[in-house]
């Protein structure tokens, strides 16, 4: 029988205390902070921490040392440089699409067998990892398509008929579409999100058990969400709540470990900018190309930080999902409540033996 989103929270919440605690191994806590950061399941509840609110001595001299080293760039060197890395942005981003998509199901090894192997789980998830990333851009290009129509039609619309050549003539009808069309796009905000916990939730199990699509994934899945609506609806409510909770606990821990961890950080970034004026360093390719790769790096280490204190969270959710869904669907279920094992007949006890019968007397 499935059990509701309420029931689900006891059985995540235990197995998510037996795989962290029950034994504590710190390898393990290390691992799933990385698959957790890749597949995107880390707690989005950072806290208020930014970087760029850390002051760097001496504002006055550094801002004259930029000014003075982006002044003498060519600028054909200058729009090279971001054209670089505008392609760089955009390939950086499709690797992480695919390396995210990958993760999706070595997370769900991870939770399932209550041990995280990385390499042997991503080199066996490659081809349920590649359908899931061709579902991920198709359904950017959906969202990219539709928000295209959402904001050109209306615009298109308003130019057509004056209203934004003279604004101040048409303030009423502009402003009752800008709110008709923010909630729009509020509600396609929702569903674009809505699709994309389904997926990671419902379609990834399937396509991990049964070697399908995501589409095939939710032919089978949207019939039983008709039919049930109400416990879907009900799982959503419940995971808003408890990912609410979950990121302001955790996004106070990380904020806190995140500032201790920005003070050295920040000293050494004064040291290396009063070192660089210091030596007569300006800004070109080479040193801007540094300081990005080297930005990069300090913003991969913080958020792998976060996420060593998202962990539980990493954990309990998929398990979550999981336990839901399970009792919808048999095949986990298998997995998750594995049948025991048969009890093999034990050998009868030794009887004493059978005395021949005693010879008549006489």
């Amino acid at each position: 029988m499935p059990i509701s989103a309420v029931d689900a929270i006891t059985p995540a919440f235990e197995h998510a205390r037996q795989q962290l605690v029950r034994p504590f191994r710190a390898s393990q806590w290390a691992k799933l902070a990385l698959v957790g950061l890749l597949a995107g399941e880390m707690s989005s509840g950072g806290g208020g921490c930014n970087p760029g609110r850390f002051q760097i001595p001496h504002p006055n001299s550094s801002q004259r040392f930029l000014e003075s080293g982006l002044a003498g760039i060519n600028p054909a060197l200058t729009a090279s440089l971001i054209a670089v890395l505008i392609v760089a942005g955009f390939v950086l981003f499709i690797l992480f699409l695919y390396v995210n998509s990958v993760m999706r199901f070595v997370l769900f090894d991870s939770v399932v067998t209550r041990e995280c192997w990385i390499w042997p789980s991503w080199a066996r998830r490659q081809g349920p990892g590649w359908r899931l990333f061709v579902w991920q851009i198709l359904l950017a290009l959906v969202s990219i398509v539709c928000f295209t129509i959402l904001v050109g039609i209306p615009a298109g619309f308003a130019f057509l008929v004056g209203w934004l050549r003279d604004p101040k003539e048409h303030m009423i009808p502009l402003i009752l579409g800008g709110m008709i069309l923010f909630f729009v796009f509020l509600l396609f905000i929702v569903t674009q999100l809505v699709v994309h916990v389904m997926t990671k939730d419902f379609v990834v199990p399937q396509m991990a058990l049964e070697e399908i699509s995501a589409i095939e994934g939710w032919r089978r899945l949207w019939p039983q969400i008709k039919n049930e609506i109400g416990g879907y609806a009900a799982y959503i409510g419940m995971k808003i709540v408890m990912a609410i909770g979950a990121a302001i606990v955790l996004g106070v821990v990380s904020a806190i470990v995140v500032l201790l961890l920005l003070i050295p950080i920040g000293g050494l970034g004064a040291v290396a900018v009063i070192g660089g004026m210091a030596v007569g360093l300006t800004w070109n390719l080479y040193t801007i190309t540094l300081a990005v790769v080297a930005g990069t790096i300090l913003i991969f280490a913080l958020l792998y930080v976060m996420s060593l204190v998202s962990v539980p969270a990493v954990v309990f959710f998929p398990a979550y999902s999981l336990y839901f869904f399970a009792s919808r669907y048999p095949a986990l279920d298998a997995l998750l409540h594995p049948a025991p094992p048969p009890v093999l007949p034990t050998s009868p006890p030794d009887l004493p033996p059978v005395l021949p019968p005693p010879e008549p007397i006489g």
